[in-house]
């Protein structure tokens, strides 16, 4: 199901707080958020502080991208579209449901700070709700799907084992669906999307949907948060194709 496409953008400055309210009031996650144990398998720490990317899909990209922002070795989170063709990533047409695409993120990082492990720690303890299949809290559809995005046959192996290992200790109440797929492209969203959640925090979707997963960071892995974060760099926001 589309997911008030316009609405969600112009609404809180255009609709009446009661209707906000009614149209943004489902919980953002259906499980509490918990911190999930550390991944038994990870990457070494990186010599230097060359940046690598990883990219995941969870829901509302507006609040995956904040909790990103706020987690200690990230250099840059940008909002986008990753699963489809580049012809149909853009918003109105990714949110008919039928294009592929995911709502996702492109996490830069400094491996010499956080490891990949850690940023999928954080991905399962506080920035989606693993157990929900093509939805996330209020909104429904492939879209909105839960997918890890591996760019090498690292970051495959540590995806792969880590669910494997979250399964196997019963982390969540319910079997966990987030997809495992290579990764192939990934499209920045319009400008209006990045840092929105940030920029509209007392937006009535935002506050009931978004900064309980920012609060959520800094409470069960206040090691890895950061009370600054990280600005997206719009002029470096360019689509990345797999090699």
């Amino acid at each position: 199901m589309k997911r008030f496409a316009i609405l969600r953008f112009v609404y809180p400055l255009l609709l009446p707080a009661a209707l906000l309210l009614a149209a943004c009031g489902s919980p953002a996650l259906s499980e509490e958020a918990r911190a999930v144990p550390p991944p038994a398998l990870d990457a070494s720490p990186a010599a230097g502080h060359a940046a690598r990317t990883a990219a995941f899909a969870g829901g509302c990209f507006w609040g995956m991208q904040w909790v990103f922002e706020h987690v200690r070795g990230v250099t840059d989170v940008t909002a986008g579209y990753s699963g489809g063709d580049r012809a149909t990533a853009h918003y109105d047409r990714v949110g008919e449901g039928d294009t592929g695409h995911a709502e996702s993120i492109e996490v830069k990082f400094d491996p010499s700070q956080v490891s990949y492990g850690q940023l999928l720690r954080v991905y399962f303890s506080v920035a989606t709700d693993p157990t929900e299949l093509n939805r996330q809290g209020p909104d429904t559809g492939t879209q909105y799907r839960g997918v890890i995005f591996y760019a090498d046959p690292q970051q495959e192996k540590i995806a792969r084992a880590y669910v494997a290992q979250l399964g196997a200790a019963h982390a969540f109440d319910a079997p966990i669906v987030t997809q495992v797929v290579p990764f192939k492209a990934f499209y920045p969203a319009e400008d209006y999307h990045q840092d929105y959640a940030r920029l509209n925090p007392d937006a009535p979707y935002i506050a009931i949907n978004d900064a309980p997963k920012v609060t959520n960071l800094q409470r069960l892995l206040p090691q890895m948060y950061r009370t600054q974060p990280v600005i997206h760099h719009t002029g470096d926001a360019i689509a990345v194709q797999a090699l």
